[in-house]
């Protein structure tokens, strides 16, 4: 289909490994059934799957087009766009998440037909029915996060969504967007697939029932289905407590796994240690890089600060003071009366700050357990249920904040439920910064909450963009223009606004 044509094009821009999904696409030279013949085949197809995923993008773009950072005193002019809210359906973050996608999904099927092929062994029968359950449930993760991206208002499932794929289609095939309710039925159907084909295994790297879990907690809450939010979340949370304090800094130092229920692993000379192009949203490559150019200190050059919003919600006996700003950092005392603010004023992030040996690289973290405690309190909000000692919106951020500062905090009350999603959009900000969480939250949670994004007058003195209300169309990213072009009927299901 048009759509493949798209990403085999733009894949190339990714990773190099791309080559092998371009030469799989041409016709007569690698068929599924050449392709996979064994269940080590299996097992490298798998290996190739993983690698398709990334989400460094995710962070960069939640990072930059939000609230999160402010312009460095290293900035030479990178991702200034971006910064100052450009969006349309020519701009890098339409064509990134969408083609990204693709790719994933374009892995997930080719190993999911190749399977067809190969007839395991009794005493393999196990491991190659766990190589499809992952396979599925990434297949899923792959079609939500498009829709996250890609679709309006993921509570209503008439809305339009992206193209559901499940199936290696032909090149010269046009598809249409699918609504989000057929999405949505596709990702369910890939998840019972999965939780009836995975074994256990522990390993927080791969693809596990848990994750399977996590993926249903956050989808649920994303679609405003609270009941089945509440009930997964819950489940995961008695077997991965919060991290103490100790723990949650030596878990973004990678010594740590406590609360961690997923993660994409970064090593020393993988695909992903390199540099990329700093300020690029497209760019893969290490996580610290995409604030500074060396290291994650004042003098490893940050082209990217965070933004004093985000450092005004901060106490310093809170542990995500110190995990997210580097001690090397300038903070000003009186800020807003500096003389000099860009050099009086120097907040460097320092969340992947890597090791001494390889500076910027760490692993990426997709699920936590203070996501599912922060579910229960945004539940607890969309009920009602906001102040109280226990089950209540105020109860499950007090939690947090109590493993967080290491000691018992005072127990919130909030005015009403307005003030309640403020506080755990509040909350969200601090516990997800530079994650690729703030985006997406924003969106759902915005206009319940009453916040947009805002960012500190002196951060955008510069160029006026300052602000941009939950309701903006630019929450959802449009249609690329590339795939406009190779798919000519999608222009009438482009998104509104672009």
């Amino acid at each position: 289909m048009k759509t493949l044509r798209f990403i085999l094009i733009l894949c190339v821009g990714f990773l190099s490994s791309c080559e092998d999904a371009i030469d799989i696409e041409q016709v007569g030279r690698i068929t599924p059934e050449v392709a996979f013949q064994s269940l080590q085949d299996l097992r490298d197809g798998l290996s190739g799957v993983y690698i398709a995923y990334d989400h460094v993008q995710d962070i960069a773009f939640s990072s930059v087009f939000t609230d999160e950072v402010s312009i460095g005193v290293s900035n030479e002019g990178q991702g200034l766009v971006d910064y100052q809210f450009q969006l349309d359906a020519t701009s890098n973050a339409a064509n990134v998440f969408w083609a990204r996608g693709y790719f994933e999904i374009n892995r997930t099927n080719r190993l999911i037909a190749g399977a067809e092929f190969v007839t395991p062994e009794t005493d393999e029968q196990e491991e190659y029915d766990d190589i499809l359950g992952q396979t599925y449930a990434l297949r899923a993760y792959s079609h939500f996060k498009l829709l996250s991206y890609y679709s309006t208002d993921l509570t209503d499932d008439n809305a339009l969504g992206i193209i559901a794929v499940d199936f290696v289609p032909e090149i010269d095939q046009k598809l249409s967007r699918n609504t989000n309710g057929e999405v949505f039925a596709l990702i369910e159907a890939d998840l019972d697939r999965a939780e009836n084909l995975l074994s256990t295994q522990s390993n927080i790297t791969f693809v596990s029932q848990d994750f399977i879990t996590a993926l249903r907690a956050r989808m649920a809450a994303y679609r405003g289905q609270y009941t089945a939010a509440v009930s997964y979340a819950s489940q995961l949370l008695t077997s991965y407590p919060l991290a103490n304090r100790t723990q949650y800094e030596n878990m973004f130092f990678d010594f740590n796994n406590t609360e961690i229920i997923f993660k994409l692993e970064r090593v020393e000379n993988d695909a992903y240690d390199t540099q990329g192009t700093p300020g690029l949203i497209s760019s893969i490559g290490r996580a610290g890089a995409r604030f500074s150019f060396t290291d994650a200190t004042i003098a490893g050059s940050p082209y990217f600060e965070m933004g004093r919003s985000l450092f005004n919600l901060l106490d310093p006996n809170d542990i995500r003071f110190n995990v997210n700003i580097d001690n090397s950092s300038i903070i000003s005392p009186d800020y807003q009366n500096a003389a000099d603010f860009e050099n009086e004023d120097v907040l460097v992030i320092s969340k992947y700050r890597g090791t001494s040996d390889n500076p910027q690289l760490n692993d990426l973290k997709i699920f936590r357990s203070s996501e599912m405690l922060l579910i229960l309190a945004e539940a607890s909000a969309n009920d009602g249920n906001i102040n109280g000692a226990s089950n209540s919106t105020a109860s499950y951020i007090k939690q947090l904040r109590d493993a967080r500062f290491g000691s018992n905090q005072t127990l919130p009350v909030y005015a009403n439920q307005t003030e309640a999603f403020a506080a755990v959009l509040n909350e969200r900000r601090i516990e997800f910064a530079f994650e690729g969480h703030r985006y997406h939250d924003l969106k759902r949670l915005g206009e319940r909450a009453n916040q947009g994004v805002l960012k500190d007058p002196l951060d955008c003195a510069f160029n006026g963009a300052c602000s941009l209300p939950a309701t903006d169309h630019r929450f959802t990213l449009p249609i690329p223009i590339a795939e406009l072009i190779a798919n000519p009927g999608l222009r009438a299901q482009q998104n509104p606004g672009y």
